[in-house]
This record gives structure tokens, C-alpha cells and sequence, in this order.
């Protein structure tokens, strides 16, 4: 794709995510909302690094920042790669269904669009990891942010799952099947509920109940 989605506005993002387009759809969208929770956790680092308050973690503030950029630009291109997945998918579907490279070629093009948000999970699960940290070590003056941050990743993380799952229902390959959903079934039975603890403690202290 010439023209990356991820260079457009804001404004124009959103208005093409709402008109008949095949694209940016959800998986898109789950990596952006991807690296916008990663990129709350950056803030928090960055407002927390050199202050002498936490200068008992400055090395584990910098050590996160570093590797939440990470995560934050390649979310970021999970925005493109999921769109540049599907047009050879819809490429295949356009295929005559009694033209037999048909099914290979719809079976190949299924498996890389799994690909975009099977990845897009992964980093969000250390987008996660990392804001349960911050949330220990950063500033207490942000601490709804990493709070934002982590519902956020735990949306997106949930996102991207059904973005798997709508491709491997097609897919003949049991065991590719198998192990793709093994790998999202595990992601999902232990990070969103690590996201909701972390966001969870964080509303407690600030109410007061922790």
C-alpha cells in the first residue's frame, strides 16, 4: 500500500474506519488502540524519569521506555501489514469457485491474515507486562494513565483475537488451526485479566479503598 494509513490524521483515520472501506477494519484498529495504551505508558516513564523521587528505578524507567517505543512503532505498522493483508484475501475470495487453484490460494492467503493480529496480540501482551510495571514504578501523579493504558491494551488484546479467530474458521489446515488458537487461547486466559487487575488496583487507590 502506497499510502500508509498510519501517516493519515486522526480525523481522517476515523473517517475512513467508519465508511464502506475494506480498510482499516478492526484489526486496524485494534492495533492502534494497541499503541496508544503502549504509548500512555511511555508518557508516564518519560514524566518519571530524572525525578528524584524515583531515582531508585531511573534504570528500570528507561529500560521500559526503551522497549515501549518498541512496541508502540511496531503496532504501529500492524496497522498497515493488516490492511496489506487483505487485499490478497479478498483477491482470493474473488477467484470462481470452480477454478481449482481456488482453494490453495484462499487457504494461503487465510493463514497471512492471521498473521497481522496474531502479532499484534503478542506485543500487546508485553505492552501489558510493561504497564503492570509502570503502574508499580512510575509517577504516582499519573497513575489513571497507566490505569487508561491498561484497559485500553486489554481492549485491543480482545480485538485482535476475533480478527484471529474469523480467519482460522476457515481454515482446513487443523493443525495450523490447533496451534494458532492454542497460542490466542492462552494470551486471553491470562492477560486480559492482568490488565483488569492492574487498571483495577490503580481505581482502588484512587478512590481511596487501596
Amino acid at each position: 500500500m502506497k499510502d500508509k494509513i498510519t501517516h493519515r490524521s486522526c480525523e481522517e483515520f476515523a473517517r475512513v474506519l467508519a465508511a464502506k472501506e475494506a480498510v482499516p477494519g478492526g484489526g486496524g484498529a485494534a492495533a492502534l488502540v494497541g499503541s496508544l495504551a503502549v504509548a500512555l505508558c511511555s508518557m508516564v516513564g518519560h514524566y518519571t524519569s530524572g525525578k528524584k523521587a524515583y531515582a531508585s528505578v531511573e534504570e528500570d524507567i528507561v529500560r521500559m521506555l526503551d522497549e515501549a517505543e518498541r512496541l508502540r512503532l511496531r503496532l504501529l505498522e500492524l496497522v498497515d501489514e493488516d490492511a496489506e493483508a487483505f487485499y490478497p484475501l479478498s483477491q482470493a475470495y474473488a477467484i470462481p469457485r470452480d477454478d481449482p487453484r481456488r482453494s490453495e490460494v484462499l487457504e494461503d492467503a487465510t493463514k497471512q491474515a492471521c498473521a497481522a493480529p496474531l502479532e499484534m496480540m503478542r506485543h500487546i501482551c508485553k505492552a501489558i507486562g510493561l504497564l503492570e510495571e509502570m503502574g508499580e514504578k512510575g509517577s504516582r501523579m499519573l497513575l489513571s494513565d497507566v490505569a487508561c493504558g491498561a484497559l485500553l491494551a486489554k481492549a485491543a488484546l480482545e480485538a485482535a483475537s476475533v480478527n484471529v479467530y474469523v480467519n482460522t474458521k476457515t481454515l482446513r489446515d487443523e493443525a495450523f488451526v490447533r496451534a494458532t488458537e492454542r497460542e490466542v487461547d492462552g494470551m486471553l486466559a491470562t492477560y486480559p485479566k492482568k490488565a483488569e487487575a492492574c487498571a483495577q488496583r490503580i481505581v482502588d487507590i484512587i478512590r481511596g479503598r487501596g
